[in-house]
């Protein structure tokens, strides 16, 4: 009996693995979103474990339990906080659109006159009571719907808090355990190619904050200039929301609108109406400026990508994949260019890795060892 599998017999198990693997990832695309977002997480959350690891010399089960259940702790105390704020808020924002629509009801049931013409904009246009009173017969279907979305997300919700805590427990064994697929051979060269992957990934995370950064003091700034009433929080929170590409920023700028229609300008001499309009300018200025160059020039020098590209890599991610492709669209692209120019080495028989890269042996050591390898001091000379 032959041992050893023929040429042949190995690449058409090859291509059948790879097909299995292309239909089972296809059939749970839509785990794969909420899986991604469990990652993104977990590796904002890593760097206050390795901290507690090793500077206060806590045990990894402790510091991931106890940076997690803090994260998980402000998770729900922010909304318990902020939410009876919103509800007084939406109670006067209610109000005002009720008086409103009063007085559009009384614009509407009077002609217009036009020259010699009258024109009766009441028959022409729906009546706003009887607008409402559809949009009111409407709402127990709406319900229904509205119920069985929030099942879901929160079904979703489950899932990424579920695996943010077992991906912050077990990565190191998960992550070991992918490199020992590979032949023994290669396996050091799979751990650094990783540990530049990583470098990609920690890049673009600081950029994303330098962008948060950048977002928040700008809003907030321009914000306190024209006298919008808690422009300070309404800037930090427009920074802190842009790590959403798209609806982030309006979902914060939707808030500074009702506040602006709610309490108007501290010293502008405008109607709050027209400071609405105001606010809603600045923001689609500055919305555009940060789409246009400010996020394409910070992401792409964060992983050392063309401009251009990251400014067209994140619209189509948002046309074809949504808010989350445009999330992660710009790390996945450095990421495969680092695998590519690995791979292009190899076939080319080129040196895959730079001779003289002392941080990422430094990193590799720690990878290997478990323990922070740190540089070491040249000896002082005499």
């Amino acid at each position: 009996m032959k041992r050893e599998w023929s040429l042949s017999t190995r690449y058409f198990v090859l291509t059948f693995v790879l097909v299995i693997l292309i239909l089972f990832f296809w059939g749970i695309r839509e785990i794969l979103g909420p899986l991604v977002v469990a990652g993104l997480v977990a590796y904002i959350l890593n760097p206050a474990i390795d901290f507690l690891k090793r500077r206060v010399r806590m045990g990894h089960k402790l510091a991931v339990n106890l940076v997690y259940f803090i994260g998980l702790g402000i998770l729900f105390a922010a909304p318990a906080l902020i939410v009876p704020l919103f509800i007084n808020e939406l109670k006067l924002l209610t109000q005002d659109l009720l008086d409103m629509l009063d007085q559009l009801q009384g614009i509407l049931s009077e002609p217009v006159m036009i020259g010699a013409f009258s024109v009766d904009l009441g028959s022409i246009l729906p009546k706003p009571d009887e607008s409402l009173a559809l949009y009111i017969s409407k709402l127990p279907e709406n319900a229904l719907h509205i119920l069985e979305s929030t099942s879901r997300n929160a079904a979703w919700f489950l899932v990424v808090v579920v695996t943010i805590y077992y991906l912050l427990m077990d990565w190191d064994r998960v992550r070991e355990w992918m490199i020992r697929i590979a032949p023994p051979a290669y396996r050091l060269d799979v751990r650094r190619v990783y540990i530049e992957v990583k470098r990609v990934w920690a890049a673009y995370l600081r950029g994303q904050l330098v962008l948060m950064f950048i977002v928040g003091v700008v809003f907030t700034i321009i914000w306190a200039a024209i006298g919008l009433p808690g422009a300070i929080i309404l800037g930090m929170l427009t920074g802190l929301f842009s790590l959403v590409p798209e609806i982030g920023p309006l979902a914060a700028t939707l808030l500074a609108l009702a506040v602006a229609l709610l309490e108007g300008s501290t010293y502008l001499p405008l109607s709050n109406f027209w400071f609405g309009v105001l606010v809603v300018g600045i923001y689609v200025v500055l919305i555009n400026f940060k789409n246009i160059w400010l996020r394409p020039r910070v992401m792409g020098r964060s992983v050392n990508l063309n401009e251009g590209l990251v400014f067209v890599a994140i619209i189509a991610a948002v046309i074809f994949s949504g808010v989350l492709g445009a999330l992660i669209i710009v790390p996945m692209i450095a990421s495969a260019i680092v695998i590519g120019r690995y791979l292009r080495a190899r076939i080319l028989g080129l040196p895959p890795f730079p001779r003289h890269d002392t941080p990422l042996v430094r990193e590799l050591e720690s990878m290997q060892t478990g323990k922070k390898v740190r540089p070491k001091r040249k000896a002082a000379r005499k």
